[in-house]
């Protein structure tokens, strides 16, 4: 079942990530000092943000016409849903900097290439990092999954205070309701 757009997805056909413990780790954790490459042409490491920041990291987003690296993308639980994930960040982060974010990363495994594409195909105001040698999912043990031989990023998202990671959400589903989720998270934990 390949549901043929990449904004609007019928989510009630897509099975749901389970909380597999993966990322429990995660919550009270510094933020490993892996520089990344970002689609604004930096070099940025996490860990070295000052103030809250939030940090969403997803499989991979989409391309227009092609929708997943498989036939069955759509049926692995958090795969489908990059995209809306992305938007509803972007749609959200004037709020999202009301509430205490002084900064919002996106984070993949795609190249920065790739991801300056899809920032600029989609109009993301924010950077989107590169781990596409997976140095920061190595060093922060971060949940992946295999997929058509690839490495990918379980979704998940979290604020950190000061390189140390405050609150993750994980899993999540679905996905175009995560920077809503952060938002009120953010809104009922000002600093």
């Amino acid at each position: 079942m390949n549901q043929p757009n990449l904004h609007q997805v019928d989510w009630s056909g897509i099975p749901a990530p389970v909380d597999d413990g993966a990322a429990a780790h995660l919550a009270g954790a510094r933020i490993a000092p892996v520089i990344l490459p970002a689609t604004d042409g930096n070099m940025i490491s996490l860990a070295d943000q000052s103030g809250r920041i939030v940090v969403f990291a997803y499989p991979r987003t989409g391309e227009p016409g092609k929708i997943g690296l498989t036939e069955d993308w759509d049926m692995i639980p958090g795969a489908r849903g990059c995209t809306p994930q992305t938007c509803s960040f972007r749609d959200l982060i004037g709020e999202l900097k009301v509430a205490g974010a002084q900064r919002v990363f996106g984070l993949s495994t795609q190249t920065t290439e790739y991801q300056s594409e899809m920032t600029e195909r989609l109009h993301v105001p924010f950077p989107v990092l590169s781990d596409s040698k997976l140095e920061f999912a190595t060093a922060m043990k971060l949940p992946t999954m295999e997929v058509a031989g690839e490495t990918l990023l379980k979704r998940l998202a979290f604020v950190a205070d000061n390189g140390k990671i405050t609150h993750v959400f994980y899993p999540v589903f679905p996905p175009d309701r995560n920077a809503a989720d952060v938002l009120a998270w953010l809104e009922a934990n000002p600093l």
